[in-house]
C-alpha cells in the first residue's frame, strides 16, 4: 500500500476510534417520567471517564518526565511538568461542571452506581505511585494484576527521586546515600537535601524554575484534591462513599498533605 492510499484510507473517525469511543457511555439508571436513563447520568459518566484519560495522559508525561530529569535535560523536563501542570488546572474546571449537577439529580441514579467508587481508579494509584506515595494498603483493593504494575513504579524512582538525581547532575551536593536509597520505602525529608535546595535556588536558576515548577504541580494537585472534596459533600454531604470509604471525611484526610514537602520547607529559609 502506497502512503497515498494510506492516508485516504484514514480518518478523523477511524484515526480517534470515535465511533467506538462514543459508545462506551452505558447508563444504568431509569428515569421515573420517561422510559430512558437519568438525564445526569451521562455527564457524570462522561466527566469521569475524562478523567480516567486525563490520568493516563499524567501517566505517560510523569515517566517521560522522570527521564528528561535523569538525563539534565532542563528544556524538555521544564516543558513536560509545563504541560502537567496545565493538565491538572483542566482537572479542576471539570469539577466546575459535575457543580452543575444538583444533590437531588445525582441522587436519582446513585443508587445504581452500587459499589463503584473512585476510590477504586487503578490510574489515579498509579499517579500517585509515580509522584512518590509508597504505601502498601494504597493498592491492596484492587486486582492482583493492577497490584502488581503498582508494585513495579514503587520500586523504582518517583518524580522526587527523578529530580534530585537531576540536581546532583548539574553539580548539586545532594547526598549519595539519598540518591540510592530504596525507593519501595516513603521519602524522608534530608536537612541536606533542604541545603542543597536553598543553595540551588541562590545560584542555579534553571535548576530552581525546575523545582518551581513542581510546586506548581502540587499546588495544582491540592487544589484538585480540595475542589474535589468541596464538590463530594456539597452533592452528598457527610453520606458514605458508594464504595463504601468515609466519603467526605476520607477524601478531607488527603487535603494538605504536599507531595513535595522539602519544597516548601525550605519557604520559611529564604
Amino acid at each position: 500500500m502506497s502512503d497515498q492510499d494510506f492516508d485516504s484510507a484514514l480518518t478523523y473517525t477511524s484515526y480517534l476510534a470515535v465511533d467506538e469511543l462514543l459508545k462506551l457511555q452505558k447508563p444504568l439508571s431509569k428515569s421515573t417520567d420517561s422510559e430512558g436513563p437519568e438525564h445526569d447520568e451521562m455527564l457524570f459518566i462522561i466527566i469521569h471517564q475524562s478523567y480516567e484519560l486525563w490520568f493516563k495522559q499524567l501517566i505517560h508525561e510523569f515517566e517521560a518526565a522522570a527521564k528528561s530529569l535523569e538525563a539534565g535535560d532542563t528544556h524538555r523536563s521544564l516543558a513536560i511538568l509545563g504541560r502537567i501542570r496545565t493538565i491538572l488546572k483542566v482537572c479542576v474546571t471539570q469539577v466546575d461542571i459535575l457543580e452543575t449537577m444538583t444533590p437531588l439529580q445525582f441522587n436519582a441514579f446513585r443508587g445504581y452506581l452500587s459499589s463503584s467508587s473512585g476510590f477504586q481508579s487503578a490510574q489515579f494509584r498509579k499517579v500517585e505511585a509515580l509522584l512518590g506515595r509508597r504505601d502498601s494498603k494504597m493498592a491492596s483493593h484492587l486486582p492482583i494484576d493492577v497490584q502488581e504494575e503498582i508494585r513495579e513504579i514503587t520500586s523504582r524512582n518517583s518524580i522526587w527521586d527523578s529530580t534530585l538525581a537531576y540536581l546532583a547532575k548539574r553539580g548539586h551536593k545532594i547526598p549519595s546515600d539519598v540518591l540510592e536509597r530504596d525507593k519501595s520505602t516513603h521519602y524522608q525529608s534530608d536537612p541536606r537535601v533542604l541545603e542543597a535546595l536553598l543553595e540551588v535556588h541562590r545560584s542555579d536558576p534553571e535548576s530552581a524554575m525546575v523545582c518551581e515548577r513542581l510546586v506548581d504541580i502540587d499546588e495544582g494537585l491540592q487544589e484538585w484534591r480540595y475542589r474535589h472534596v468541596k464538590m463530594v459533600e456539597r452533592t452528598i454531604g457527610h453520606k458514605v462513599g458508594t464504595g463504601g470509604s468515609d466519603g467526605v471525611k476520607y477524601l478531607a484526610s488527603t487535603l494538605f498533605n504536599p507531595v513535595f514537602k522539602d519544597l516548601w520547607e525550605i519557604r520559611s529559609q529564604f
